[in-house]
């Protein structure tokens, strides 16, 4: 299991030394897990602990706090990715005021330095930090050089068809319901995994009980997809999802209900997985209960079909 911490300065973590990646990794795409793999094969060789750096909220939801930017995954599962990928220590730093005010010179020596003793620092292609973005590349090696560090970036990663994997493609790929090429650019299917709570139980009521995960950031995609949930059995579980605020009964928070076909019993508490697998329609308000349930029963029938076709394809 991974360390945690969350702020630039304090005691020293790594006493003998470390090698560090820095980045946003918000959905630990293919680019992110090269940059990781890389700085985890160059720890291993130097037989140093890998840390992580990353930072929550991330920059662009602090300086954009009235019109976020679409997350693609929330702090949970960024943390649990980076396990994965290696990372003995994460640096969830804290982005606030005093992290935006902070000069790159400061976060070398304060963090870097300091308290992660780097000898080596790796970075993604284009990745600024500090004050007004004044840390790259060019001031990390100089820096390096003075401090007893060194440093490099990766060069981007694309996909076979030549196309340049970024968070800003994902995004583009999951508003359109193009999941295919959102795996392309992820390496893995889209999912967004939590554990369930207690709603309204309104689903309930119209025949149709679902299983809650709360995201708390303003989410890539919305709408009515089928999905695979899992977490319960080998096999995925074939559902029906609704993703997003839930206009017809005045929601605000976004909300992700997939209802289970053919599922009894009880999942509060559980941590489940939704994978994403095809689009059938965007969010709507609709005039009443009736009329939402019967888009709901029109929806169930069309996920069983898609979801039917694509087990027996993968299985063939």
């Amino acid at each position: 299991m991974s360390r945690l911490f969350r702020d630039v300065d304090g005691g020293v973590l790594t006493p003998h030394g470390s090698v560090v990646c820095i980045g946003a990794f918000d959905g630990l795409h293919l680019g992110h897990r090269a940059l990781m793999r890389h700085a985890h094969a160059r720890a291993r060789a130097l037989g140093l602990p890998l840390v992580a750096l990353t930072f929550e909220p991330l920059p662009r939801e602090f300086f954009l706090p009235d019109a976020p930017p679409p997350r693609l995954s929330l702090p949970r599962a960024r943390i649990q990715a980076l396990q994965e990928e290696g990372a003995d220590l994460i640096g969830l730093l804290r982005f606030n005021a005093r992290m935006t005010a902070m000069p790159a010179e400061d976060f070398v020596r304060r963090l870097l330095v300091q308290r992660l003793q780097a000898r080596e620092v790796w970075i993604g292609p284009e990745f600024r930090f500090g004050h007004r973005r004044g840390g790259d590349l060019p001031l990390l090696q100089a820096m390096g050089a003075e401090l007893g560090f060194t440093a490099g970036q990766i060069e981007p990663v694309h996909c076979d068809d030549g196309e340049r994997v970024s968070s800003t493609r994902i995004r583009a790929a999951l508003r359109a319901g193009d999941f295919a090429h959102a795996q392309r650019l992820l390496g893995r299917p889209y999912e967004i995994g939590g554990r369930v709570v207690r709603g309204r139980q309104l689903g309930r009521t119209l025949g149709y009980p679902t299983a809650n995960l709360r995201f708390h950031k303003t989410p890539a995609l919305s709408g009515i997809y089928a999905t695979w949930v899992h977490g319960l059995t080998e096999r995925p579980w074939p559902s029906v999802s609704s993703f997003g605020t839930r206009p017809t009964v005045d929601g605000v928070e976004p909300l992700l209900e997939a209802h289970l076909f053919d599922f009894e019993g009880d999942l509060y508490g559980r941590h489940l997985r939704v994978e994403f697998v095809a689009k059938l329609r965007d969010e709507e308000k609709f005039d009443g209960l009736e009329s939402l349930t019967a888009a709901m029963h029109r929806d169930a029938a069309l996920a069983r079909q898609l979801l039917s076709t694509e087990r027996a394809r993968a299985t063939a």
